[in-house]
């Protein structure tokens, strides 16, 4: 095993989907919420979560709702696809850290002050975060959502606001994230150092990086990374 050497830190902070447990995992137990709540109003032929999982994994995945609607004949899709997104985004959420995030969190958090940073809408965030159980274990948590979209990574301002809360900047933190699309681009312009997390079946790992939104080092689990404490 490969091991990343970080120095002069005085903070951790981590992005949250597909970085301390599995985005699939969170879609899966929705794609079960969702059809129970589906077999409640229709007569399904066939399971329609595992047939929800398996549309996920294609190119359907933006339009697994209305696929499954067709496929079973339901008529209804205007009507139900806005319902059974409410389904999904309201459901309590299974999932659980992965190992070596678990691992991480109680190896570094008595160290430094760890952080975390995540997009997507607030109230969904804020239940992975609740499921994980990561409010008692990250002292700082930004969740971009809460001055709307436009404020989702690469937008710098909850890099900025991290920086304040932390006491520290420049080298002295890192970013752990799993998308190079959007995840290091502010952190690396504000001069922190950054590490993407290329997972096994993480969704986000063949995605192109803007120009300097490159991570500095890739590791393939947090396990890799040997850090050391300013």
């Amino acid at each position: 095993m490969a091991v990343e050497r970080l120095r002069g830190l005085r903070a951790v902070v981590f992005d949250l989907d597909d970085t301390l447990y599995s985005e699939r995992s969170f879609a899966f137990s929705g794609f079960e919420a969702v059809a129970a709540w589906l077999s409640a109003r229709w007569p399904c032929r066939f399971d329609p979560a595992v047939r929800m999982k398996e549309l996920f994994e294609t190119d359907s995945r933006p339009r697994v709702f209305n696929e499954l609607l067709r496929e079973l004949g339901c008529p209804h899709g205007e009507e139900w696809v806005p319902a059974m997104v409410e389904c999904y985004r309201t459901h309590r959420p299974g999932i659980v850290l992965h190992p070596d995030a678990e691992a991480a969190l109680s190896r570094w958090g008595g160290c430094v002050p760890l952080g975390l940073i995540s997009d997507g809408p607030e109230a969904v965030q804020r239940r992975k975060v609740e499921a994980l159980g990561l409010a008692t274990r990250i002292e700082h948590i930004i969740l971009t959502d809460q001055w709307g979209p436009a404020f989702w990574k690469p937008h710098p301002r909850a890099f900025g606001i991290m920086q304040e809360r932390l006491g520290c900047a420049g080298l002295a933190c890192v970013y752990i994230g799993d998308n190079p699309g959007k995840d290091f681009l502010a952190p690396r312009r504000l001069g922190w150092q950054t590490v993407q997390v290329c997972r096994s079946g993480g969704l986000y790992g063949q995605v192109q990086a803007p120009e300097g939104g490159e991570p500095a080092c890739r590791v393939s689990s947090l396990d890799e990374l040997e850090l050391s404490f300013a």
